[in-house]
C-alpha cells in the first residue's frame, strides 16, 4: 500500500496577494490617524476659543467702564464711528493702560506657556450724542487666535514685525455690493495676509466674511463664502499668518452689541 504524503499550505502568490491586501488596509487605516487628530485639535480650540471670548466680552465690559485700577474715564463714545471700526485700545479713555497680559487667555497664574489670546473692535451701531443718545449700542468685534510656538513672531497695525501675539491688521480691498468676489490691493507682503479658509471682517459695517478660495491663477482675487455688502472701498480687518511661517492663528471670531 502506496501512502503519498500530501504538503497542504499557501502558495507563494497567496501569501504575497494577502500581504498586498493586508498592506493597503494599514495604509487607510494610518490615514484616519491624522485626521482624527487634527479634528480633536479644532474641536478643543473651538471650546476654549468660546469660553475664552465670554471673558474676552467681560473684561471689555469691565475696563470700558472704568472699574479697574482706578480709570477715572469710560469709553471714549465720541471717539467711536458707525462706519469705521476701530481698535478697542484707541479707544478707552485717557490714561488707561491694559497690561498686555489680560488679552491672555487663561488670565489667571499658570505654569504653562500661554497659548491663547484675544483682540477685539469697536463700532457704534447707533449715532453718538452727549444729549439725546449718550450710551448707544456698540459692536464688539473679538478675534480669538492662538500661538503654537513662543518663537514666532506675528505683524502688528504700524507695519512692524515683532508682535509677540496675533493680532488683526487692516489690507485694502476692491468689491461690489452682492459679489462675492474681492481684489486685495496693497503691497506684496499684504497680499499675504488673507489665504484660503481665513476669516476677513469689514472694516466698515463689521460683516464677517469666509475666504473658501484665493484663486492660483489669480491670486489677487479670493472668494467670500456669500455676496459683499458694501459697495465702499474700506479695509477689511484679519489675522494675518506668522512672519517666520507657520500655521493660521486665528480660531474664531465673536461678535457681541454691548450698552457701556
Amino acid at each position: 500500500m502506496n501512502n503519498k504524503q500530501k504538503n497542504r499550505g499557501f502558495s507563494l502568490t497567496e501569501v504575497l496577494i494577502a500581504v498586498g491586501i493586508l498592506a493597503v488596509g494599514m495604509t487607510f487605516i494610518a490615514g484616519v490617524f491624522p485626521a482624527g487628530i487634527y479634528l480633536t485639535t479644532i474641536a478643543t480650540e473651538r471650546t476654549i476659543a468660546a469660553v475664552a471670548a465670554d471673558e474676552a466680552f467681560a473684561k471689555i465690559r469691565i475696563y470700558a467702564t472704568g472699574d479697574l485700577n482706578d480709570i477715572s474715564d469710560d469709553i471714549r463714545l465720541n471717539s467711536l464711528q458707525e462706519d469705521e471700526l476701530m481698535d478697542f485700545n484707541d479707544v478707552l479713555g485717557i490714561g488707561v493702560k491694559i497690561d498686555p497680559c489680560e488679552f491672555a487667555y487663561p488670565s489667571t497664574d499658570t505654569a504653562a506657556e500661554k497659548q491663547y489670546c484675544w483682540s477685539a473692535l469697536c463700532r457704534l451701531t447707533e449715532v453718538y450724542d452727549a444729549n439725546l443718545n449718550p450710551n448707544p449700542p456698540v459692536q464688539i468685534t473679538v478675534f480669538l487666535s492662538r500661538k503654537v510656538s513662543p518663537n514666532l513672531k506675528y505683524r502688528t497695525l504700524d507695519g512692524s514685525n515683532d508682535s509677540t501675539w496675533p493680532v488683526p491688521v487692516k489690507v485694502n480691498i476692491n468689491g461690489t455690493s452682492g459679489n462675492n468676489e474681492l481684489t486685495i490691493i496693497g503691497t506684496d507682503e499684504e497680499k499675504t495676509y488673507i489665504n484660503d479658509g481665513y476669516t476677513i471682517v469689514d472694516g466698515k459695517n463689521g460683516q464677517i466674511y469666509r475666504v473658501l478660495e484665493r484663486y492660483r491663477d489669480n491670486p489677487d482675487t479670493i472668494l467670500l463664502d456669500r455676496n459683499w455688502d458694501n459697495d465702499s472701498g474700506s479695509p477689511v480687518w484679519v489675522v494675518p499668518p506668522p512672519v517666520n511661517g507657520g500655521r493660521y492663528p486665528c480660531i474664531a471670531v465673536y461678535q457681541k452689541v454691548i450698552k457701556f
